[in-house]
């Protein structure tokens, strides 16, 4: 996995806000060098954990590709602890389960995949009725695009920026929750059926 990970704040102001005001005296391949200097001695060498940087620099990838630097916000210190492991990429999705291919397999409960701006979710999801193959967006409109078929959601499609996100992500952690009591309903029924047919 290539990804340019920064701090959110360097020398004491927003990562972003210090890129513009840079950018304002020095040109963008300095400034991504600066960035990454800053960065590197403050995060550390990322790659050590899985995370290589893209040979093009953050603001230059961002110009070229639309690819945004993901800024941290504590969750580097969790992979650097193994609270959050990174994997390789995936090679199938089995049931419970993932094969990397690396072929190690890794039991999950749940899988969140960040696809970025772009969704290219139909070229390899098989799950056909819930996005468009056409723009890779659900098929439903908002508020109604957040939930497909068998556990799968959808965050932040809906071009309504973090308030479109928000309120799907409220709408998908109620159905979980919902889905998870009606689980603990199910299962408890038949643990008491089970004990009564026993006795």
């Amino acid at each position: 996995m290539k990804v340019h990970i920064l701090p959110r704040e360097m020398l004491g102001r927003s990562t972003f806000g210090l890129s513009m005001w840079l950018l304002k005296w020095l040109p963008i391949s300095l400034v991504d060098r600066l960035l990454l200097l800053l960065s590197r001695l403050i995060l550390g060498d990322t790659s050590r954990l899985g995370l290589a940087r893209p040979p093009t620099g953050p603001l230059q990838l961002k110009n070229v590709s639309g690819k945004t630097p993901v800024l941290d916000v504590g969750t580097f210190n969790k992979i650097k602890s193994g609270d959050i492991k990174v994997c390789t990429s995936i090679r199938r999705l089995k049931p419970n389960a993932v094969e990397f291919v690396d072929g190690t397999t890794e039991q999950c409960d749940a899988i969140i995949l960040a696809t970025g701006y772009r969704s290219n979710v139909p070229s390899w999801l098989k799950e056909k009725d819930m996005f468009s193959e056409e723009d890779g967006l659900p098929r439903r409109p908002f508020p109604n695009g957040w939930k497909g078929e068998h556990g799968l959601y959808a965050v932040g499609f809906t071009k309504r920026g973090l308030l479109g996100a928000s309120m799907e992500a409220t709408l998908i952690a109620e159905d979980v929750e919902s889905c998870w009591k009606t689980e603990q309903k199910r299962f408890r029924s038949s643990s008491t059926s089970h004990l009564q047919q026993t006795s």
